[in-house]
């Protein structure tokens, strides 16, 4: 068994998907339309099996409690990057341009060197060496 895909519903499509295209190297499909639904998506693809697929549709509710708890749904995804060095490049390249970083480059308890930050509809996001 493999992750097919990870879904994000979002009102902002085309900036949720310039946000994963930018700092991520995602790859995006075209754009799928739904005209009875008034539903978008667009899968995004990594280099690997696993792809984010990103939703829009106008009938979903904004309704989310304090963003900074965990929340039913997702409750992290996590990009592997490669090195040390590519975390902090990435997590000092969100700081620069405004987004929030819940924490910094570490080393975890279980081994893992990551950095955790919010995409602009303040999913989290873990970046992983």
């Amino acid at each position: 068994m493999r992750i097919e895909h990870v879904a994000i519903w979002t009102h902002d499509l085309e900036g949720m998907r310039n946000f994963y295209t930018h700092y991520f190297d995602a790859v995006s499909g075209s754009c799928y339309f739904n005209h009875s639904k008034e539903f978008r998506s667009y899968f995004l693809s990594f280099g690997g099996e696993c792809r984010l697929e990103l939703m829009e549709m106008p009938t979903v509710s904004n309704n989310r409690n304090d963003y900074k708890k965990h929340h039913t749904g997702i409750a992290h995804f996590a990009f592997r990057v490669g090195s040390r060095e590519r975390v902090d490049q990435i997590t000092d390249m969100l700081r620069t341009d405004g987004f929030e970083i819940i924490s910094p480059g570490r080393m975890t308890g279980d081994g893992y060197y990551e950095s955790a930050a919010f995409d602009p509809e303040k999913n989290r996001i873990e970046i992983v060496a």
